[in-house]
């Protein structure tokens, strides 16, 4: 594979080789807004190439339209992102997935929520400031945040040399792990065009696969309002179980102001000195497990993996944690079900310790040839 590690260098390749493109058909943007099998599939393809061992990656056809222009080294907590040009028009950022070292867990362990704005204080000359959502009450994937702040460091600039190559078209996917941090890395580049710091005119699709949850209820609100309908799809495998994580925990705080439980307060202030005492212990029988399963939550997959990724960086400043641990799924779902063919050839029963079966892009290829659309190999 070709390896680009200068800048300059990547810049200048870019640049000579969109010249004459751009001199004879001017600069064009391609993507349009929806799920397309096509182009997903040469994305799983890419996708495939680097988060999948050579002998699993085998059974997902090569990338046919696309062609490598640039790979990370390891970054973050293991983390490592790769940049292909698709039809020769489109920027296509991909980010790998959990690796088997226990670094790269952490990033999934660390499931704390933290606000959708604020300051991760990293190493001593390292800070990353962020806005992913404009709602106060948004709360995103501390681990997904903290890995993103290292692979954005790198991708900027290499945004900004493709589009001063001419590119104006890019997508940003990632399957798995790599999915929950694209949707981190897709909204922040999102508020940065929204304030200016990104031209008006690049345009941003998304594609993630096999995903985890990448924050709460309001996060998904706003990162759905502001990608629009049809430039974020999130592909899903029914019987996987890596997207049904984090798992979620849902509190009255959770709720916006205006809900029912003020009134049923105020109405319970009303009633007799025993009624009110037994609904009183009813409420709290109801709410507390699950605020103390936040509390649990907050202790061991904030405090305690953040001591972990201490570890790694001693300077990193362990952030103040959203008090939720409410988990949902972001972006427009496209659902692949499977039918008793994909159970024949995906069979748990054989072998209960292959826990992520129904996890790899071999599988997810194998469904998406149902889907209606191109016919693929």
């Amino acid at each position: 594979m070709i390896k680009f590690t200068s800048l300059a260098f990547i810049k200048t390749i870019l640049v000579c080789f969109f010249a004459l493109l751009l001199h004879r058909s001017g600069v064009a943007q391609v993507l349009r807004p929806g799920f397309d099998k096509a182009e997903f599939a040469e994305i799983l393809s890419i996708n495939a190439r680097f988060s999948e061992s050579p002998q699993i990656a085998k059974f997902v056809p090569v990338p046919t339209r696309s062609h490598l222009l640039y790979k990370s080294e390891e970054i973050g907590l293991v983390n490592h992102w790769q940049l292909w040009l698709m039809d020769e028009k489109v920027a296509v950022i991909c980010t790998r997935g959990s690796t088997r070292e226990g670094e790269s867990w952490l990033a999934n362990l660390f499931a704390a929520q933290i606000p959708a704005k604020g300051v991760l204080k990293i190493e001593k000359d390292f800070e990353f400031s962020y806005t992913l959502a404009e709602h106060p009450e948004a709360a995103v994937h501390a681990g997904y945040v903290f890995s993103s702040a290292f692979l954005l460091r790198d991708i900027l600039p290499k945004i900004d040399s493709c589009y001063q190559a001419g590119i104006r078209d890019y997508v940003l996917s990632g399957h798995s792990q790599g999915g929950g941090i694209t949707y981190i890395m897709s909204a922040y580049l999102l508020q940065l065009q929204k304030t200016g710091r990104l031209p008006a005119d690049m345009r941003i699709k998304v594609y993630t696969s096999a995903s985890p949850k990448p924050g709460n209820l309001y996060f998904a609100y706003d990162y759905e309002h502001a990608f629009g309908d049809g430039w974020s799809q999130h592909v899903v495998n029914t019987e996987d179980w890596v997207p049904q994580s984090p798992f979620t925990v849902q509190t009255i705080a959770d709720l916006p102001d205006v809900n029912p439980v003020p009134a049923l307060e105020a109405t319970l202030k009303k009633q007799s000195f025993f009624k009110r005492m037994f609904f009183n212990s009813l409420y709290k029988k109801i709410t507390r497990p699950s605020q103390k399963a936040v509390d649990r939550y907050q202790k061991y997959l904030g405090q305690f993996t953040g001591k972990q990724i201490k570890k790694y960086y001693p300077d990193f400043v362990i952030p103040e944690f959203a008090h939720s641990n409410e988990y949902v799924r972001t972006g427009r779902q496209v659902v692949l079900y499977p039918d008793s063919g994909y159970f024949d050839k995906f069979d748990y029963s054989k072998d209960k310790t292959q826990i992520m079966l129904h996890h790899s892009t071999v599988a997810y290829y194998y469904l998406l040839k149902s889907v209606p659309g191109v016919t693929l190999k």
